[in-house]
């Protein structure tokens, strides 16, 4: 008995090493496959060193530099630094030169110092639009002067090239371990994948607006929908009436919602979401929390939630609680509803990079005897836009005229004043910062015009320090919406 085990053991040696070498065998022949397909695939990173960020005042312009804004680890503070501007590395790249990016509110959250890549510095930003100046020879569906949307997260296709890419996904503008590639709070943007990671816009269409907030916020609003099974007809409670929280309701509103409510404290962005026809609720205001004050219109509750806020929430005496939202999404739902989760939940430690990332609790205490009580269902997650099934239909939805996206946008400036711009969305001085560059008057910017002339409550668009002109924002409104008719 003593020497079978002997010789099974031996023979299990014997079939890992053999299995060792045929898996070894695989790969060398793999990587030479590779090779001969793609033959300049070298995969080296795009990431930059402290060496490579050029101290400067003002922009100084270099023929391989460009200015961006870059987070160099320091919470609260965002500068513009002259850095280089990237070049082509494999066969299926481009390079997109941007006429309009976007401050979006997961930029914050680095701001604050709470997420992102261990190793600053990075480029910021994953919303932009531009126009292609270079592609790789193996790029079949673009070229250059071709006008494209960038999704905020690139389509790596059937290849997991990167480790970091398979295990945290990829993501403009936080960092290497997110992406290599840089991000589009610059002059120029790396994209991989090209083919299946751009998004081909009409050249003839007068705004990048619209089609900006396709890179990421409006699709992820929809999904946030779908991740909490709504359907027509249904009631959402919306918490955040930030840029995502207000195109969720938007949305909810466009696909046939009974009732929206939108749940802030901030007057401006509830102004903002009455003007399309969702119901303001202040869950900072004497009327009680925001559960008190949709219970007591609607004593069932309603059927979908959706938290547009994520872990920096505050509570009903405005002081932070990261576990307030879920915990009022699980009271204001009714039974058999449906939770739809968008704020991001981190808690990845302290670092170089996210300096502040250890006040992040990795545990949350939410009320599960009420969750199967209710038998409430629950979707959440990150949004990868270049691979959400709904893209086309979004296209269409804006190319044709029934979706309207600028409304949120509340100010227009230059690179160069993106550090104050950060300032002023942090102090909720803001809602939606767009950054414009000075070839996109190349692309005059004028608003599409909204649904209803009425003039949208709050500030008129600010003038950019680079661009002369004002426009003033209006906001679609649909007091009565449109339910889709049944096949």
């Amino acid at each position: 008995m003593g020497l079978f085990n002997v010789l099974w053991r031996i023979s299990r040696l014997v079939c890992g090493l053999l299995f060792l070498v045929f898996r070894l065998t695989i790969d060398r022949l793999h990587d030479s496959f590779t090779s001969l397909l793609f033959p300049d695939v070298k995969h080296p990173s795009l990431s930059m060193s402290s060496s490579d960020v050029i101290p400067t005042r003002g922009p100084r312009r270099g023929k391989n530099t460009m200015r961006a804004v870059v987070w160099e680890g320091k919470p609260y503070e965002m500068a513009v630094r002259d850095v280089p501007k990237p070049e082509i590395i494999h066969s299926q790249d481009a390079i997109v030169r941007i006429t309009t990016a976007a401050i979006c509110g997961t930029d914050l959250h680095t701001y604050h110092g709470i997420f992102g890549s261990p190793t600053p510095p990075w480029t910021m930003g994953h919303e932009g639009v531009g126009i292609i100046t270079e592609v790789g020879h193996a790029v079949g569906h673009f070229k250059p002067g071709d006008r494209v949307l960038i999704p905020c997260s690139a389509n790596c296709g059937f290849f997991s090239v990167d480790k970091r890419q398979r295990d945290q996904g990829h993501l403009y503008g936080a960092g290497p371990q997110f992406s290599p590639d840089g991000g589009a709070q610059a002059e120029y943007l790396h994209v991989p994948f090209a083919d299946d990671s751009l998004v081909a816009i009409p050249d003839d269409f007068s705004s990048d607006l619209d089609w900006l907030f396709l890179t990421d916020i409006f699709i992820t609003a929809w999904a946030g929908l779908d991740y909490a099974h709504f359907q027509a007809g249904d009631s959402v409670a919306v918490f955040g009436a930030g840029p995502v929280g207000l195109l969720c309701a938007y949305a909810a509103i466009l696909r046939g919602a009974s009732k929206v409510y939108a749940i802030d404290h901030v007057r401006e962005r509830l102004d903002k979401a009455a003007s399309v026809g969702a119901v303001p609720i202040d869950f900072s205001s004497n009327a009680g929390t925001a559960s008190e004050q949709i219970l007591r219109r609607q004593p069932l509750g309603v059927e979908r939630s959706v938290d547009c806020i994520g872990q920096e929430c505050l509570d009903h005496d405005l002081k932070p609680r990261q576990n307030y939202v879920l915990q009022e999404a699980v009271r204001v739902t009714k039974y058999n509803g449906g939770i739809g989760i968008l704020g991001v939940y981190i808690a990845q430690g302290k670092s170089a990079g996210a300096p502040r990332g250890d006040l992040m609790d990795k545990d949350l205490a939410i009320a599960m005897p009420e969750i199967f009580k209710k038998n409430l269902s629950f979707g959440s997650g990150p949004v990868n836009p270049s691979l959400y099934e709904i893209m086309p239909t979004a296209v269409e939805l804006v190319k044709n005229g029934r979706a309207k996206l600028s409304w949120i946008t509340t100010s227009q400036i230059g690179i160069e004043d993106a550090p104050k711009a950060y300032e002023r969305f942090d102090q909720k001085l803001e809602i939606k910062v767009v950054i414009r560059f000075p070839w996109a008057r190349e692309h005059p910017l004028v608003l599409p015009e909204p649904v209803a002339e009425v003039e949208t409550p709050g500030e008129e668009a600010q003038e950019s320090s680079r661009f002369e002109e004002k426009s003033p924002v209006k906001a679609p409104i649909r007091k009565k919406p449109q339910r889709p008719s049944p096949s």
